[in-house]
């Protein structure tokens, strides 16, 4: 799995290492400022809660996981990834990009 990841990604064993950190450290800097936020919205249904969080997580995530990545050196990883995956979500892939 980590050499299938260190292939597609490009880059070496430490920097995989750093970069699953970062993931790591993002995500759980995430979920905790996000549990935090939706104490402060006092939201009394659990279905509403949950979508909200979702939303508030999924704003959330790209901020925390740039901030992590720049503090541990991977500023450009994580710009790339979260720039490709937005060109996923749009449907256009990186090859179509490229040629545009």
């Amino acid at each position: 799995m980590f050499s299938k990841l260190r292939k597609k990604w490009k880059v070496g064993g430490w920097q995989l290492v750093v970069i699953l950190t970062c993931f790591a450290l993002a995500g759980s800097a995430t979920g905790f400022v996000g549990k935090k936020l939706m104490g402060l919205l006092s939201i009394g249904h659990p279905v509403a809660w949950w979508i909200i969080y979702i939303i508030v997580v999924s704003v959330l995530w790209p901020i925390f996981v740039i901030v992590v990545g720049l503090l541990l050196g991977q500023y450009r990883f994580f710009r790339n990834y979260l720039g490709n995956m937005a060109a996923r979500m749009r449907g256009k892939s990186k090859e179509k990009n490229a040629h545009e």
